[in-house]
């Protein structure tokens, strides 16, 4: 500003008494202005610049305060959430100090108690002990079961091999029971209980067996394939299937002296398939009669009672 008033300061001066100088002293005023105007216009372009400089300088502080800011609150965001997490970490440690002091607890009580336990720990392995006599009393029992049976077994194979094609007739042992599979065609005469000269020739060999084991029962199921059968003898496959078995129970009391005590009927109709009846192989298959040679209950209720376990 100061610059500019000796300016004109100056110009006034030169106008004033541009008259009273000569030529040569007017081109040296003017030299001399020239180049104090030039300087002022130099000093003037540097004052831009730096102008220009400061106004950059305080935009990119400007940016940077926005920055700042920025941070400043992503940091306080940051603060609040591990405040949270603090909080939560301390309501975490009050619950396990609660844990600890109820657990803390239990342990005093379970002291207390230790006495009675150990007295119903050493109960407890005496009736472990018990329990074991008898579960060895039972193994015993069912090995020397099983080994009946397979004589059993053996012994009715023996018997019924001579004369008996393999597909007439089936013997199994299966848990606890042995049980033989007739075909109807070997037994009786086609759609009737009526039994054939050759079911009394097979029937006969098995009650020698049964009559040497007063030990066991015999259960004769009878079983039919699924076509329906109804005449003046029979209502439908029930019917034929008790029938067919009653026949046979009849034969081996009548005729081989079997005590009918240890005899049981059962027919099971058209179900409990061992094969589709789709077919006519199936249903052949189907038609049957199971003599099951089962332990008499009594004996198999001996073998549960607790009092003959070993002491």
């Amino acid at each position: 500003m100061n610059l500019v008033k000796n300016i004109f300061y100056f110009s006034i001066f030169l106008f004033l008494f541009s008259s009273c100088v000569s030529n040569k002293k007017y081109q040296a005023l003017d030299e001399q202005y020239q180049k104090e105007l030039e300087l002022a216009n130099q000093q003037l372009g540097e004052s831009g610049e730096k102008l220009n400089d400061y106004m950059n300088r305080l935009a990119t502080c400007e940016q940077e305060r926005t920055r700042l800011k920025t941070q400043v609150s992503g940091f306080e965001q940051k603060m609040q959430i591990r405040e949270e997490q603090i909080n939560d970490l301390k309501g975490q440690v009050s619950d396990a100090k609660a844990v600890r002091d109820k657990q803390l607890t239990q342990v005093g009580d379970l002291t207390v108690l230790s006495q009675s336990a150990n007295n119903n720990i050493k109960e407890t392995l005496s009736q472990l002990e018990r329990k074991d006599k008898y579960i060895q009393l039972l193994q015993a029992a069912k090995t020397k079961a099983d080994s009946i049976n397979l004589a059993l077994a053996v012994n009715l194979k023996g018997v019924l091999k001579d004369g008996i094609a393999d597909e007439d007739v089936e013997i199994k042992v299966d848990k606890t029971v042995v049980f033989v599979n007739l075909s109807d065609k070997m037994l009786y005469q086609s759609g009737s209980a009526n039994l054939t000269s050759r079911a009394n020739e097979v029937l006969g060999k098995i009650a020698q067996i049964v009559e040497s084991r007063p030990e066991v029962d015999v259960m004769v199921e009878g079983y039919t394939d699924n076509v329906p059968i109804k005449n003046s003898c029979m209502e439908d496959n029930w019917d034929l299937s008790v029938k067919r078995a009653t026949s046979v129970v009849r034969v081996l009391q009548q005729n081989y002296g079997i005590n009918p005590n240890r005899l049981i009927a059962a027919g099971r109709g058209e179900y409990n398939t061992l094969s589709s009846n789709d077919t006519a192989e199936g249903r052949a298959i189907n038609r049957r009669t199971r003599i099951i040679i089962l332990p008499k209950l009594n004996q198999f209720y001996d073998l549960l009672n607790p009092t003959n376990a070993p002491k």
